[in-house]
C-alpha cells in the first residue's frame, strides 16, 4: 500500500508539473514581457530614439510596402512595438507591392519591406530595417527638409567628401543621414555664397585664401549668413583677418598645450582633453570626454555686436606655447610669459549670436573652435567627438530641438583587461576547467564502481 502511495504521488507530481507547464504556455501566448538587463539598456529602444519621438508633435503614419508571404510583415510589426509603446500614435500599415506594379514603380519601391513615413505633410523612404536608420528617418522628418551646408573648398580645406586622414568625410556621411546636404564652394568659380544656403564651414584651410573669397565670407556674414569657421593654429596668417573682426574674434598666436596631459597618459602636450564645459546651449547636458590633438586660443574681441559664448576652455595648467613642438614630452617645454606666452585657462571655442540683419531669420549664428582636428576621420571616433560636433551643427542651423539629443553609448560592450589578467582567464578556460571536469568526471565514476 506505502509503494502505491509514492507511484501516486510520483504521477500526481508530474501531472500537477505538465499542467503548470501548460498554464505558463497558454499564458505566453496571450501576455508577453521583456527585460533588459545590458548596461543603459541597449537592447531597447535607445534614449536618443525615445527623444526624437518625444519630440514629434501630432501622428505618424508608417507604410510598409512588404508582401503577405512569408515572416517579413511580423518582422516588421514586431520591430516597430517598441516605437509604439514611446509613441502610441505611430500607426504601421501594410500595401501588397505586388497588387499595384504600376504604383510601386511611382513610387519608387524596389525593395520588399521598403517603408514610407509620414508626418505633417512631409515623408521619408526607408529600405533598411535598423533602430538607427528609423530614428534618422523621424529625425529628417522633424527638420522638415535637408539643410544645405556649404564646404568652402580650394584652398586646402579639409574635404568634406574626403577619406584621407585630416578629411571629415566618415562625419559628413553620418550628418547626411540626419538630413544635412553638403555642397561643395568655391570661389573661383563663384563669386558669392549662393542663395538658400543655410551653413558655410570653412574647414582649416591651408594656404592664404584670396581677397575676394575672404571678402565674399565677409559679406556672407554681414547678410546675416551662418558660419562655422574652424581655426587651427597658424590661420592668422592666412588673410583670414577680416573675417575674424567680422566675427569679433581674434585667433592667439601659439599652440594650446597643457601640463596636465601626462597624468592622463597623454605623451603629447598638444593633446587637450576635455570632460567639463562651460554653459552654453550645444555643451548643456554634455558629460562625454572629448579630444582636440592641436588647438589655437581664441580671444574675443571689444564691441563686435556679437553675444559671445565659450563652450570649449582649456584647463589652468595649459598655456600657449610659441615654441615649436615637435615629438617634445610635456616635461621639455616651460610656460614662458617673458615671451607674450598666456597662461590657462584660455577659451577655443566660440559660439556667437546676434539678430540677425536678414529679414528671413530672427537670429544669425556661427561658432569659431580653434581645432578641426577633432572632427576629422583620424579623432572622430574618440570620446564625444562625433557627438560634440552634431550638437554644433544642429544648433547653427536652428534645430535647437535637436542640440540636446543624448548620444547612444554601449559600455558593457568593452571588457579592459590587463595582459595577466588575460592570461589568467586563458589557462583557466583551456588549462584548468578542462582539468577539473576531468576530476569530477573521474570521482563520480569511481564512487559508483565502489557501490
Amino acid at each position: 500500500m506505502q509503494n502505491l502511495f509514492r507511484r501516486l504521488d510520483g504521477w500526481l507530481f508530474a501531472a500537477l508539473l505538465v499542467l503548470a507547464f501548460a498554464a505558463l504556455g497558454y499564458l505566453s501566448t496571450r501576455y508577453a514581457t521583456q527585460s533588459d538587463w545590458t548596461t543603459n539598456g541597449r537592447t531597447s529602444l535607445s534614449a536618443e530614439s525615445r527623444a526624437v519621438l518625444g519630440q514629434l508633435q501630432g501622428p505618424v503614419e508608417i507604410v510598409s510596402y512588404a508582401r503577405p508571404q512569408g515572416d517579413l510583415r511580423q518582422t516588421v510589426a514586431g520591430f516597430l512595438q517598441r516605437y509604439q509603446a514611446v509613441k502610441p500614435d505611430l500607426t504601421l500599415r501594410f500595401v501588397d507591392p505586388q497588387l499595384d506594379p504600376a504604383k510601386m514603380r511611382e513610387l519608387g519601391i524596389t525593395v520588399d519591406g521598403a517603408l514610407i513615413l509620414h508626418y505633417q505633410d512631409r515623408e521619408q523612404r526607408l529600405d533598411e530595417l535598423s533602430e538607427r536608420s528609423l530614428t534618422n528617418a523621424l529625425e529628417r522628418l522633424l527638420r522638415g527638409r535637408d539643410r544645405i551646408v556649404a564646404f568652402v573648398t580650394g584652398d586646402g580645406e579639409r574635404r568634406a567628401d574626403g577619406q584621407g586622414n585630416g578629411d571629415l568625410g566618415t562625419f559628413i556621411t553620418q550628418l547626411e543621414s540626419r538630413g544635412m546636404r553638403a555642397v561643395p564652394l568655391n570661389f573661383s568659380q563663384v563669386g558669392a555664397v549662393p542663395e538658400h544656403t543655410d551653413l558655410v564651414v570653412l574647414a582649416s584651410p591651408e594656404v592664404a585664401l584670396p581677397p575676394a573669397a575672404v571678402q565674399a565670407l565677409v559679406n556672407y556674414v554681414a547678410n546675416g549668413g551662418n558660419l562655422l569657421w574652424l581655426a587651427e593654429p597658424a590661420n592668422d596668417d592666412l588673410g583670414l583677418r577680416p573675417l575674424a573682426a567680422a566675427l569679433g574674434v581674434r585667433v592667439l598666436p601659439g599652440v594650446l598645450v597643457d601640463g596636465s596631459g601626462a597624468a592622463l597618459g597623454l605623451h603629447d602636450p598638444r593633446l587637450i582633453t576635455l570632460g567639463d564645459y562651460p554653459a552654453q546651449a550645444i555643451t548643456r547636458g554634455f558629460s562625454l570626454t572629448t579630444l582636440f590633438p592641436q588647438a589655437s586660443a581664441l580671444a574675443q574681441l571689444d564691441q563686435s555686436g556679437w553675444a559671445f559664448a565659450p563652450f570649449l576652455r582649456s584647463s589652468a595648467q595649459s598655456w600657449t606655447e610659441f615654441q615649436p613642438i615637435d615629438n617634445a614630452k610635456s616635461s621639455d617645454i616651460r610656460f614662458d610669459a617673458d615671451v607674450g606666452e598666456l597662461k590657462g585657462p584660455l577659451d577655443f571655442g566660440f559660439a556667437l549670436s546676434r539678430l540677425s540683419p536678414s529679414p528671413d531669420k530672427s537670429e544669425q549664428r556661427a561658432v569659431v573652435i580653434g581645432d578641426g582636428d577633432f572632427l576629422s576621420n583620424t579623432y572622430l571616433g574618440n570620446g564625444g567627438n562625433r557627438a560634440l560636433g552634431e550638437r554644433v551643427f544642429d544648433w547653427l542651423l536652428g534645430d535647437d530641438k535637436l542640440v540636446n539629443l543624448p548620444p547612444r553609448g554601449a559600455p558593457d560592450r568593452l571588457l579592459q583587461i590587463s595582459q595577466g589578467e588575460l592570461n589568467a582567464l586563458s589557462f583557466g578556460f583551456l588549462i584548468a576547467l578542462p582539468l577539473l571536469l576531468l576530476l569530477i568526471g573521474g570521482a563520480i565514476v569511481w564512487r559508483r564502481r565502489r557501490r
